[in-house]
């Protein structure tokens, strides 16, 4: 997956938050959703925006991120 064609990051939209490409839901939102139980199909249901394929995406920027260190180190 490409996650470029779904995830982008616009200095005018939620102050250059990535976001998910034509919306204003941030990868933030999404996450927060998961981590509070909601499912993929619930997210789908409600954001009519947000496709199957861009919630995949999500996930794969964030492994891109954390493969490239973008993370905060969390002391054991």
């Amino acid at each position: 997956m490409i996650w470029q064609d779904y995830i982008v990051s616009d200095d005018r939209v939620l102050l250059g938050k990535p976001t998910i490409k034509g919306t204003r839901i941030s990868v933030e939102l999404v996450l927060e959703l998961f981590s509070n139980g909601w499912t993929e199909k619930q997210i789908l249901e409600s954001y009519p925006a947000v496709s199957a394929e861009s919630l995949r995406a999500v996930f794969t920027y964030l492994k891109v991120c954390m493969q490239q260190e973008l993370y905060f180190p969390i002391s054991a």
